[in-house]
């Protein structure tokens, strides 16, 4: 807990709700791989708040992509609370008994958070200032995302693993994008693309 930095009473208490969930609908559905659940914390919790820790604090739209178990979205959604300027977070989810499951996770905590079952290509475009997406797709399927899905304006932030070096010049040839990158304080090799100005080459 202490690794995910300096959050109230009410924060700590809605995380904990989403752990005990996540580890009673895992078996049924397998929303994480079952060998990450003994290190849920570090794995998925704190991996996911080091995302969230890159966004602007002007952020009032975090869109997160193909959600499944709810990272970094739900863990957006629950640290977002704590921010005074509206905040929301959308979820996006085609699998139905994933998505009923983070539909659950937002009624336990009373987060400000939607979830949409639908294909991210088909989904209505939501013009997130924030954009999210982990272990979902290669580099430039997630740039064509975020062109439907991200504001002119916005960011994507999205957590890659050590192939992010073989994905980055195909999507250079097919995009124009502005990018920094962020070591991921979890393990060594991954990181944390921050992605801007996405458009067509």
């Amino acid at each position: 807990m202490n690794d995910l930095g300096s959050v109230s009473r009410e924060t700590k208490e809605r995380l904990n709700t989403y752990a005990t969930l996540l580890k009673k609908w895992n078996p049924r559905i397998n929303l994480v791989a079952r060998s990450t659940i003994d290190s849920l914390w570090a794995r998925h919790f704190v991996d996911s708040a080091q995302v969230y820790s890159l966004a602007p604090s002007s952020v009032t739209h975090w869109v997160d992509l193909g959600s499944g178990g709810g990272f970094p979205g739900l863990i957006a959604a629950i640290l977002g609370t704590e921010r005074a300027n509206g905040f929301r977070t959308t979820l996006i989810e085609s699998d139905a008994r994933k998505s009923a499951f983070l539909r659950s996770v937002i009624r336990e905590t009373a987060i400000n958070a939607t979830v949409i079952t639908e294909r991210i290509e088909t989904a209505p475009r939501q013009n997130a200032d924030i954009l999210s997406a982990r272990a979902l797709a290669d580099l430039s399927t997630l740039l064509s995302f975020a062109e439907r899905h991200m504001a002119p304006e916005g960011r994507a932030l999205l957590p890659k693993g050590e192939n992010w070096r073989r994905e980055l010049p195909e999507a250079q040839s097919k995009w124009q994008f502005d990018y920094q990158i962020d070591n991921s304080k979890i393990e060594i090799g991954p990181v944390i693309l921050s992605v801007t100005g996405v458009l067509r080459a």
